[in-house]
């Protein structure tokens, strides 16, 4: 899977270094387990305040400002096909002109942007700090996504995740799906129910993975504005693969095995490996924002049941 090579990235598609820290509203994350370090300690009983400023929004005095807009060697398909930062950077660019499209048309709803913020070691948030170690996440107090592009090779070689270019932009399309659901009203369920198999945060996760298969819906199909090809050349079951991989590399289910031997669905936060995938692949065939009410199945296992 490739993006057409001649796609423009907007210059202001990304910002750079950071962000301002006012608040303490917790993050939501994160395109393929969460924020990885958060999700770990709150599965298994660490500190998660730590690692994210203790959610205070003090300063740190490593963390950044995001001031500068998208990386200057990031300009078209074809660089956003060789470097990492500029496939979030051209990622975002389509995802807002799909949500623009398609919020209104399914929901009724209108598209708001989101942030989008690339930095590397530390970042100062409306959620609070963060450090690289936490991986990507959405903020709803400033309605960003934060990435940190080093956080692909850690999702391939701890995770073991694909390393194809789909895997990497689902994990994008993921936290831009935390944004439709701030947009909607629903983001705040994750929290009034944080834990267990049927909890408000797997489902609130496990539709955020459906958003993400409705981008791979149209991804392949809606063209960039004022042209007439397509974000993404047609995607093959391989791109597919991918993707589906990254869903599944870090479920609740597989994090757990993985680390302790055992599987406590009391636990968890976002879902298994198996019903990631599958939400994903929910939006993607439908393309349909109701078929992904995850807040409504009676069996999160079965998607199909809510059609």
């Amino acid at each position: 899977m490739t993006f057409n090579e001649g796609m423009q990235i907007d210059p202001d598609a990304v910002r750079s270094g950071g962000g301002p820290g006012r608040g303490g509203k917790i993050a939501l994350g994160g395109g393929a387990g969460g924020i990885i370090v958060l999700v770990l300690a709150l599965l298994f009983g660490g500190d998660p305040g730590s690692l994210l400023g203790d959610l205070t929004g003090a300063q740190d005095p490593q963390s950044e400002s995001a001031t500068a807009g998208t990386p200057e060697h990031c300009k078209t398909g074809a660089d956003a096909n060789k470097y990492v930062d500029c496939r979030v950077a051209l990622t975002a660019v389509s995802l807002n002109v799909i949500w623009g499209e398609q919020l209104p048309a399914q929901a009724g709803d209108k598209y708001v942007k989101p942030q989008v913020v690339l930095f590397s070691g530390a970042t100062a948030t409306g959620c609070g700090n963060a450090t690289s170690e936490v991986g990507p996440f959405y903020c709803p107090a400033d309605q960003t996504a934060y990435f940190d592009v080093t956080f692909f090779n850690e999702l391939t070689d701890r995770f073991g995740a694909s390393n194809g270019p789909l895997a990497q932009e689902y994990v994008v399309a993921h936290e831009i799906g935390h944004h439709i659901q701030n947009l909607l009203g629903d983001i705040g369920r994750a929290q009034r129910d944080p834990r267990g198999p049927e909890s408000g945060a797997v489902r609130t996760e496990l539709q955020a993975d459906c958003y993400a298969g409705i981008w791979a819906h149209y991804a392949d199909k809606t063209p960039a504005p004022g042209g007439s090809q397509p974000f993404l050349k047609p995607l093959s079951d391989n791109d597919v693969r991918d993707a589906l991989s990254a869903a599944s590399a870090v479920g609740d289910d597989r994090i757990q095995r993985a680390a302790q031997g055992r599987v406590n669905p009391e636990a968890w936060t976002h879902g298994s490996s198996e019903q990631r995938q599958k939400w994903f692949l929910t939006g993607y065939r439908t393309g349909r924002v109701d078929a992904c009410d995850t807040y409504s199945a009676r069996d999160l296992d079965n998607p199909d049941a809510l059609r």
